[in-house]
């Protein structure tokens, strides 16, 4: 009679991601075009040599300004993915994906000159990779985003402390890799989870950042202390006894930072209900039903 084989590495047995791990998850647009981008101009190498010292001059700037242009369209769309996941953003300091696309007409341009003919050639590489680089990738966000009615001094105030926590949770990610510990990584996932839904209420109502901001600042820096002391003795001793006290400092922190949420959602509830409330009574005193 056939019989279902279970064992400690078995799917099910406790180190598969518990449901809700990857909440909230979504597909990076960093991919196989934005690699392309750094596939596509190495070419130029082999025009580079055997064609004198200004071809070699040339075709190396080309390269090296085409690189330049894929690595910036690329940090513009990580740029562009955490701003469109939140609610607060400010816009990216440095509009990447645009000054990519200008790096890379003039890329297309050097490269163009390089090969030799008339002047129009160039300017028409330089025209079309431009446009072409635009229409693929877009422009980068131009304006802060905030909500509507909200003061702009609270709404800043609320993006520079998420800014300062997503620092935090990058820090944990890149720490407990160290580790070699997947259901720790998992672990550790969960536990952002928590945080950034912390962070997506404060971000609706700035009002909640006085009573949110030990979470956003002094709670992350120490979880992203202990998990850096950590992931440094556990990945020299392996010790039982040190990833247990870690995993239930994880449980403490997202059962703390859950429970802070659903306090300030309540408190988000309450608030409603008292404005509707206020105008339900407004409008009965002025006859309307």
């Amino acid at each position: 009679m056939a019989r279902k084989f279970g064992g400690k590495f078995s799917p099910g047995n406790g180190d598969t991601p518990p449901v809700g791990a990857f909440q909230g998850a979504r597909r990076s647009r960093v991919g196989g075009r934005v690699n392309l981008l750094f596939l596509a101009p190495l070419p130029l190498i082999w025009q580079a040599f055997g064609n004198g010292p200004g071809a070699l001059v040339l075709n190396l700037a080309a390269l090296g300004t085409l690189l330049l242009a894929a690595w910036l369209t690329r940090e513009g769309l990580l740029a562009q993915e955490a701003y469109d996941a939140r609610t607060v953003a400010r816009r990216p300091a440095l509009p990447r994906k645009m000054l990519g696309s200008v790096l890379t007409g003039a890329g297309l341009a050097v490269a163009g000159f390089a090969a030799g003919g008339d002047i129009l050639a160039p300017i028409a590489y330089a025209v079309v990779g431009t446009v072409l680089h635009f229409l693929a990738f877009g422009p980068d966000p131009l304006q802060n985003k905030g909500l509507e009615g909200v003061d702009l001094f609270q709404t800043d105030r609320v993006a520079r402390a998420v800014d300062e926590a997503e620092e935090h949770l990058r820090a944990m990610s890149e720490a407990i890799k160290r580790a070699g510990d997947r259901t720790l990584e998992t672990r550790v996932g969960q536990f952002q989870q928590a945080a950034r839904a912390l962070f997506r209420t404060v971000e609706n109502d700035p009002r909640d950042l006085t009573a949110a901001r030990r979470y956003l600042g002094v709670y992350l820096l120490g979880a992203r202390d202990a998990t850096v002391k950590f992931a440094d003795i556990y990945s020299r001793t392996r010790n039982a006894e040190a990833r247990a006290d870690y995993a239930a400092l994880l449980d403490d922190l997202e059962q703390n930072f859950a429970t802070r949420n659903q306090k300030l959602l309540l408190d988000d509830r309450s608030d409603l209900t008292i404005e509707i409330d206020v105008l339900r009574e407004r409008l009965q005193r002025e006859g309307v039903r």
